[in-house]
Formats: C-alpha cells, sequence, structure tokens
C-alpha cells in the first residue's frame, strides 16, 4: 500500500484546501496519474499517484485544509487489472450505481439525466452543477480542461450551441407535466475557496492600507485599431500569435512607467522602492478565480513577445497549470475588464504595487477633431493608485503618456 501525501507547494506556503476527488475508492490509477486536486493561495495544485494500482481510502474530504507532509489517501499497489471488471455489473440489479441515476434525475424534472452517460464523480462540483441547470449532456461535450476534463465553460458553450443561452427550463413531456411544482425559490451555500478567499482577504488589505484614488481619461484607439487590422495575418503568419491590443498598452505603460518612476514603485516600511525594470501583473480570468500571472522584464520584450506570453497565461489559466512563481514579484498591474463590456470601473491594487491601469470596452463615440464632430473608437482609461507614493499629478502624467502613445503608436517604435 502506497501513501499520498500533500506536496511541496512552493516558497512560504504551507497548507492548501482539498478542492476535489479526482478518483473515488476502488478506481484503478496509474502512476504520476492525478488524484486530487490541492487548492492554494494562487493557482490549484494536482496530486498524483505514486505507484499504478487501486484507489484506496481517501483520508480527508473535500473543503478540508491539509499541511504539506500531510497524508490524505492510500493507493492499493497492482491491483488495477483487478478494478477493471468493477464496471462490468453496472447493468444488473447492483444497489450501488442505482441512486446516482435517480438522485440526478429529478433535477431536470423529466429529461434526461445528464450526468448519466458519464462518472459524474469525475466531474468538479461546479462542472456538475451546470450540467444540470444547463440540461447538457456530458457525453457530447470536448473537455478543453487539463487531460480533456470538463469545465464549466466547456457546459455553458455547449449549451449555447444547442440554441439555450441561458440554464434549462423544463421541455414539455409527458414525464414533466407529472414532475412536482417547484416553488422556484432556493439557496446554495458554497464552501469559498482558498483562492477566492485570499483575493478577498488582499483587496480589502489594499482598501484598508492604501490611500487610493482613481484617476480617468480617454483614448481615441483609431491608429491602433487602424494598425491592427492591417497587419494582424502577417503579425500571427510570422509570430505565431493573434495581434491583439494588450501588446500595445503593456508596451506604452512601460514607457510611462520610465516617465513616472512612481508609479512603479512601491513602499516597504519607511522606505520607497524604485526599479528600473517592469514587470507588468497581467489579470487573466480562471474557472476558479482571477488570477494574476506577472510578465516579466516586459520593457525588455517586444510586442509579439508580450502577446505570445499573455496567450500561454490565458491558456494554462483555464486548464489550471499556472504556477505560484509565475504569479509573485509584480510592479503595475494591467487589468482589461473591457472583454467582458465594461464601459468604466475603479480598479483596485494589488499590493504591494502602488498602481492598476484598467482597460475598457471600446465603442464608436463622438469626438470634436479639428473643429469637427467625427465618430471614433473611443476607450476609457482608469489608474488607480496609492495616494501615499503618488502624486495626482504624477498620475495624470501617467495616463496622458500612455495615452500619447497608444494614439501614435509610432511613439513606442522610436521610445518617444
Amino acid at each position: 500500500m502506497a501513501e499520498v501525501k500533500v506536496p511541496t507547494l512552493g516558497e512560504s506556503i504551507t497548507e492548501a484546501t482539498l478542492g476535489e476527488w479526482l478518483k473515488r475508492p476502488g478506481d484503478p490509477v496509474q502512476a504520476d496519474e492525478p488524484i486530487a486536486s490541492l487548492e492554494t493561495d494562487k493557482v490549484s495544485v494536482e496530486v498524483p499517484s505514486p505507484v499504478a494500482g487501486v484507489m484506496g481510502e481517501q483520508k480527508v474530504a473535500v473543503g478540508d485544509t491539509v499541511e504539506v507532509g500531510a497524508l490524505i489517501a492510500t493507493v492499493e499497489e497492482g491491483g488495477a487489472a483487478a478494478a477493471k471488471p468493477a464496471p462490468t455489473p453496472a447493468p444488473a440489479a447492483s444497489p450501488e450505481p442505482q441512486p446516482k441515476v435517480e438522485e440526478a434525475a429529478p433535477a431536470t424534472a423529466g429529461q434526461q439525466a445528464p450526468a448519466g452517460s458519464v462518472d459524474a464523480a469525475a466531474l468538479s462540483p461546479s462542472v456538475r452543477r451546470a450540467v444540470l441547470e444547463y440540461g447538457v449532456d456530458p457525453a457530447t461535450i470536448t473537455g478543453t480542461g487539463k487531460d480533456g476534463r470538463i469545465t464549466k465553460d466547456d457546459v455553458v458553450a455547449a449549451a449555447r450551441k444547442g440554441g439555450q443561452s441561458t440554464p434549462a427550463t423544463q421541455a414539455s413531456s409527458p414525464a414533466q407535466e407529472a414532475a412536482p411544482v417547484d416553488s422556484g425559490r432556493k439557496e446554495e451555500r458554497v464552501r469559498m475557496t482558498r483562492l477566492r478567499q485570499t483575493i478577498a482577504k488582499r483587496l480589502k488589505e489594499a482598501q484598508n492600507t492604501a490611500a487610493m484614488l482613481t484617476t480617468f481619461n480617454d483614448v481615441d484607439m483609431s491608429s491602433v485599431v487602424e494598425a491592427r487590422t492591417k497587419y494582424k495575418d502577417l503579425f500571427e503568419k510570422k509570430h505565431g500569435v493573434r495581434l491583439g491590443f494588450m501588446g500595445f498598452f503593456v508596451k506604452a505603460a512601460c514607457m510611462a512607467l520610465k516617465d513616472i518612476p512612481a508609479v512603479n514603485a512601491s513602499i516597504e516600511g519607511e522606505e520607497i522602492v524604485y526599479r528600473d525594470y517592469a514587470d507588468i501583473s497581467v489579470a487573466v480570468s480562471a474557472p476558479q478565480g482571477l488570477v494574476v500571472p506577472v510578465i516579466r522584464d516586459a520593457d525588455q520584450l517586444s510586442v509579439a513577445e508580450i502577446e505570445k506570453t499573455i496567450g500561454d497565461f490565458g491558456r494554462r489559466a483555464k486548464s489550471g497549470e499556472l504556477k505560484m512563481e509565475e504569479m509573485k514579484g509584480g510592479t503595475f498591474t494591467i487589468s482589461n475588464g473591457g472583454v467582458f463590456g465594461s464601459l468604466l470601473s475603479t480598479p483596485i491594487i494589488n499590493p504591494p504595487q502602488s498602481a492598476v491601469l484598467g482597460l475598457h470596452r471600446i465603442e464608436d463615440r463622438p469626438v470634436v477633431r479639428d473643429g469637427q464632430v467625427v465618430i471614433r473608437p473611443m476607450m476609457y482609461l482608469a489608474l488607480s493608485y496609492d495616494h501615499r507614493l503618488v502624486d495626482g499629478r504624477e498620475a495624470v502624467t501617467f495616463l496622458v503618456a500612455l495615452k500619447n502613445a497608444i494614439e501614435d503608436p509610432t511613439r513606442i517604435l522610436i521610445d518617444l
């Protein structure tokens, strides 16, 4: 019998929360196959099986806090072959598999149980809820998560593809007419993940510690939109990545940070730490919450290298493969709420950084150019900053420098 213990999670991290079991007792497992997922303050970490065999006893429950080195499960070595025939008696009158299908049936009120065609235990709790809400058969979904696992986004996409834009309502059928009446008032209590708890703690800490203030400006995106439209095909052909807007903004921000070093600095005790480099944190949406990986030495990278790095972060954030060291040490953050349709916001600083830039959606608006009212693709910019370190004049100057670089991208090329 092999013991499965919590692996080393990274520098200064001593504990984690058991997010989900990927294997049940009696399931066959291969050596190094993930059997559990742990949630730390920053990322999810999968725990592999040390040997091939059969999943044994689970020592802890989902939601429990476990320390590094703690025993969480056992694996019976060499029992994989014996475990394979186990699923075959399912068609017979076995008392165990049957209740699982019957449990799921009422949730869809007359529809075929979505989880009936696959092992429901192999799906995470959030995915199982989404499957029931949208009435989607998981057997028809191609998973985009790690090792082909189905994510909540996969369920939503499958529902939309099938013509459902909202959680499935009961389809009219004879079986449904006999279903009990639903009062329509429901509540569900879900334990906060460790990542969500950490996000809440850090954001509140920022509000309590920093003297936060937000200043705004808008930027005419015409030149960047034109450049992107003109060169996006050639760019993708040469560099193997799509040309987006973030590459322009990261480069423009790096230039502005050199001009206004206080925005790239931080307060440590009674000292101000100024930096001659720019490690840009980029907020990325992941299934378990917002994560902020860091583009190291962004001021030394080309637009193509920045776009490749951001694209890689996005893919690995979705599959939960980001490493903890990739989310430490940023000096300035850029958060793009525009991809979700945000028009304006006041982003919160990511401590110990002194500022965060918020980008928003691009929309056509009437503006005055040379005495004429014209339509331009405009975007609002928001810079939240720690007023203990950054003065209002410096914040406004930073945004103006950024605006000038975006409205005239040639400035980025010649570092002006």
